[in-house]
């Protein structure tokens, strides 16, 4: 009779960090996809192009702070990355500074 056994290897910090690294890459896709696809023309170009410059660079924390973006309604971001509303303090979190600076860029202003 043929014993039947299962071997078991302890967890490593490599299966660890590959399962986070198999999340942060779900996550930027996720992110990539939502971006392009808000719903009006001007913000997918702008917000989606943006994303998906920099999204595969993004770290867990910059992903966060981008899908939080992403809730935010379009007339507000469109107004703030086109240059026609200042972006408020309360607002101005990292990467939404860095969007709007993107957006300037880009309009050549």
């Amino acid at each position: 009779m043929q014993d039947n056994f299962t071997a078991s290897f302890p967890a490593s910090s490599s299966s660890a960090s590959g399962v986070a690294e198999d999340n942060l890459a779900a996550r930027r896709r996720r992110l990539k996809f939502r971006a392009n696809h808000r719903g009006t023309f001007e913000t997918d170009i702008l917000i989606g192009g943006f994303v998906e410059a920099n999204a595969d660079t993004m770290t867990a924390e910059e992903l966060t702070d981008m899908e939080n973006i992403l809730e935010m309604p379009d007339p507000e971001l469109t107004d703030w990355l086109f240059g026609r509303l200042p972006l408020p303090e309360e607002k101005a979190t990292p990467m939404l500074r860095r969007m709007v600076e993107d957006s300037r860029i880009r309009r050549g202003g």
